[in-house]
């Protein structure tokens, strides 16, 4: 079968030479049901995330011993079932998570990790859906209880994670203030229906937004989202109201911000650390609730998976190029497709 292959640690964005840390292969072993629940899945389409950017740099908090075939989100058909299993079938449609493996053409995981695809739900939508929305998902309903009328302030708005958190923002009814930069993403913003954009390129985001927020007569800020880190958190700080929460998400700018507790003491605020991935092992009942509650938002229509561009395995470091270089303005997927590769959706 056709699987990514990470050698050595390194930059998956560099060419596919003898010395990148990536390889392309085509006759990889395909796995084995290992155990009498076990799901075997045909691949459609597998998301490519930030964490896994950093997880082949070897800059990820999870190491991986060499070699190994990177994971992510994914979707795909039920290709042969465990003797066991009863949540499943050969031919139905599924979508899930796992650390590892997801970037070739078959996975094995066991039934109890799959979530079944809707009838009608696109399979490379579907295989975006589990860590972006699923991340935000937890962060915004389960931890912070956004709630109707409060004002939420998301930072790189246009990356996969952004794009959801805007989106479930206007699901749950809050005043949603995206930030981002350049003018192509701010437009992409518009059309989500975001109350107020910030362009980073030729806008202060602290005039900026209180300039919007005394249009509205809001006083500051309820729920910051922060994918981004570094400067763009303390300055957005400045317009956090009392009793604010801070949803701490990622570090993109590659800078990790500190938090004065001074400050969080005096103003009230809470500040809730979210690792999605560590809920399957403490929490699995939340992501299960997480994902059918995704997946029922899927199915009418209150949530859209945008995807920014879509390559085959074989041009895995043009993907991940897209990733290094913030080209996406959405999600970044890998596809299993006879047809090709497209190059972009937008």
């Amino acid at each position: 079968m056709e699987a990514l292959l990470c050698k050595r640690l390194g930059d998956p964005a560099s060419p596919l030479t003898s010395s990148s840390p990536i390889e392309f292969c085509t006759n990889y072993p395909i796995p084995e049901l290992d155990s009498p629940t076990a799901v075997r899945v045909k691949v459609k389409a597998t998301s490519l995330n930030y964490a896994n950017y950093l997880q082949i740099l070897g800059k990820y908090q999870e190491k991986h011993p060499l070699p190994f075939i990177p994971g992510s989100d994914y979707a795909g058909t039920v290709d042969a079932v465990g003797p066991a299993v009863t949540k499943f079938k050969v031919g139905d449609h599924v979508c899930s998570f796992a650390p590892l493996g997801t970037y070739a053409a078959f996975i094995v995981q066991d039934q109890s990790l799959l979530f079944g695809v809707p009838k009608g739900c696109d399979l490379v939508a579907a295989a975006a859906l589990p860590v972006a929305f699923g991340t935000s998902h937890v962060a915004l309903v389960h931890r912070a209880n956004l709630a109707s009328s409060q004002v939420l302030l998301v930072l790189g708005a246009a990356g996969g994670v952004g794009v959801a958190a805007v989106q479930i923002g206007k699901v749950c009814g809050a005043v949603v203030i995206a930030v981002a930069r350049g003018a192509e993403k701010v437009r992409f913003l518009k059309s989500l229906g975001v109350d107020h954009v910030v362009d980073l390129t030729n806008q202060n985001v602290t005039a900026s937004v209180k300039e919007f927020l005394k249009s509205r007569n809001l006083k500051g800020v309820d729920v910051l989202y922060d994918p981004v880190g570094g400067k763009l958190t303390k300055e957005t700080m400045k317009l956090l109201n009392w009793g604010a929460q801070i949803l701490v998400i990622g570090f993109a700018s590659g800078e990790i911000p500190v938090i004065p507790a001074n400050i969080t003491l005096v103003k009230n605020w809470t500040v809730h650390g979210l690792y999605w991935g560590s809920y399957r092992i403490h929490r699995p009942a939340v992501l299960e609730d997480s994902m059918q509650e995704l997946l029922s938002w899927v199915e009418k229509g209150l949530i859209t998976i945008h995807i920014s561009h879509t390559y085959h395995l074989s041009e895995a470091n043009l993907a991940f190029s897209a990733i290094k270089d913030r080209k996406a303005i959405g999600k970044v997927m890998i596809a299993f497709d006879d047809q090709g590769s497209v190059r972009s959706k937008l």
